[in-house]
């Protein structure tokens, strides 16, 4: 099961703190945009995603049809491919994509200890 570009979604307080912090790290901001209270940081081949007044918790993500830098795949699985996939194994959705359509899509699921997992789809 090909789940695409990872990167952990922090649910942060202060974003100018937390990206003062990565970057202490050597993490240094990829995308996003402070003004909307999210960014993409990377280090490596490893990214952190910053959101500010937007995430409940912590949240694993997964980007189907993206490599770690955001680019493309091909082949790759569709999010809707993935969501029956694991619906098949008995994985339980807290929200689904819509099997109907086409492109971007999400899904998310929890994991046993509550952690949401987030197939999001940008193509």
């Amino acid at each position: 099961m090909q789940l695409g570009g990872f990167s952990v979604g922090l649910a942060v307080q202060d974003l100018a703190a937390s990206m003062e912090f990565y970057r202490k790290l050597g993490f240094t901001q990829y995308a996003g945009d402070p003004d909307q209270n999210w960014v993409i940081m990377k280090n490596g081949d490893t990214n952190i995603g910053l959101f500010k007044g937007m995430l409940e918790k912590n949240v694993l993500i997964f980007n189907p049809g993206w490599d770690q830098d955001a680019k493309p795949t091909e082949p790759f699985t569709d999010v809707r491919e993935l969501q029956e996939q694991l619906r098949a194994q008995g994985v339980p959705f807290a929200a689904e994509a819509d099997v109907q359509t086409t492109g971007p899509a999400s899904a998310i699921l929890i994991d046993p200890d509550g952690n949401p997992v987030y197939l999001d789809q940008h193509v």
